[in-house]
């Protein structure tokens, strides 16, 4: 992956021309100096505006080469309205302006992939006000490492609904969207297709017509060893963590008398991935999973597609495990939102810088050493 450096001043910028929403009067801080506090404190490991501010106060060194602040540091209550005031929409879409544009393989497929999935983050409840837990569903592009979103919804069930939210602003252009079953669904496949885009979709049981189609054609010529099935397959084993993973990628042009054909005009090949895991003490596990595909794929690119799409647990991994972001007890909606914006942005930063380091050692690199803070902020 390369990357490039800009100015430091060149931060602040991809803000510059979004909305400021306080009004003028008793305005004493720039909107650009306490966007830049909100990055810089959560790369830093910060959870929230009282940690924001007091990651202001603290640091001294390297201050006035990022930051003007004409009226001295803002305090935590004012740099919580700040965030609670920001639209997360138009917030975000600053962030997506740092996002590497697609490309396109020798073969002429796509080459760009993007992850779609849901999180929850479960201490964000408020029963007293009869609100469940924060779910955001987020995209990443697994190529570049860099978020993409994400839309907020108050239950896992709105997924549905929030997911073409997430994919309108994306330019989809030779891209390769992958989803899990949740996203099953015909509006998400025609809004994907419709943007220019390619989808290889998880298949399961909220699609129990389809997975059956899919299930019967795969199981009939399996029997007959796949002697008369026209497909691309990859395979690989790895070996690691005291097991041996062995996977197989089959992908196959959708066939003529394939019943939910009509009614899924974007599907034009279907697939399974297999994976046989062997433990040391000799146990085995297998997992069979199906997809469809809106492009019939190489096999390479088809598993490129399936195991990619692990990259967004990874990220969600990092930001429950590292951010603790499960554990944030933010309650207001658009204050969680934009945390958890600023969080993924954070992310995809860090992600981005080659040094050998865990994601949680470069926070500390960031937090103890304003060269290192610099590094990661103005990587591109």
């Amino acid at each position: 992956m390369g990357t490039k450096r800009v100015s430091v001043g060149s931060i602040g910028s991809y803000f510059e021309s979004l909305p400021d929403p306080r009004g003028t009067r008793n305005r004493k801080h720039l909107l650009v100096d306490i966007i830049v506090i909100a990055v810089c404190g959560v790369v830093c490991g910060c959870d929230g505006p009282t940690a924001l501010h007091r990651g202001a106060t603290n640091r001294r060194e390297g201050r006035t080469s990022l930051l003007k602040w004409p009226q001295g540091r803002p305090s935590k209550d004012g740099i919580r309205r700040v965030l609670i005031a920001l639209t997360p929409e138009a917030f975000q879409a600053r962030f997506r302006d740092r996002r590497a544009r697609a490309v396109r393989t020798d073969d002429g497929a796509p080459a760009r992939r993007v992850a779609i999935d849901g999180k929850t983050c479960r201490g964000s409840h408020d029963q007293a006000h009869g609100l469940g837990p924060l779910h955001l569903v987020s995209a990443w592009a697994t190529e570049d490492g860099i978020a993409l979103g994400p839309v907020a919804t108050d239950e896992k069930s709105n997924e549905i609904a929030a997911i073409p939210q997430l994919v309108k602003p994306i330019e989809l252009t030779d891209t390769v969207v992958t989803i899990d079953a949740m996203g099953c669904q015909k509006e998400i496949a025609d809004r994907i297709v419709g943007d220019g885009g390619e989808f290889v979709i998880a298949v399961k049981d909220n699609q129990p017509k389809l997975l059956d189609a899919i299930t019967a054609f795969v199981v009939d010529h399996l029997e007959r060893d796949l002697r008369a099935l026209k497909y691309r397959s990859h395979e690989t084993t790895d070996a690691g963590h005291g097991r041996v993973d062995e996977r197989s990628d089959f992908l196959t042009p959708v066939p003529p008398d394939f019943g939910p054909g009509a009614e899924w005009p974007w599907v034009k090949a279907i697939g399974y991935a297999v994976r046989i895991t062997t433990r040391a003490d000799g146990t085995q596990t297998d997992d069979v999973r199906y997809y469809i595909a809106s492009r019939y794929l190489s096999g390479k690119r088809f598993a490129q597609a399936v195991r990619s799409h692990w990259a967004i647990e990874s990220m969600h991994g990092v930001l429950d495990v590292t951010f603790r972001e499960d554990d944030t007890r933010t309650r207001e909606r658009t204050l969680g939102n934009n945390l958890s914006g600023l969080r993924r942005f954070a992310v995809s930063m860090l992600k981005r810088h080659t040094i050998t380091d865990s994601i949680r050692g470069q926070m500390l690199r960031c937090l103890m050493n304003t060269e290192f803070l610099t590094e990661v902020l103005t990587l591109q």
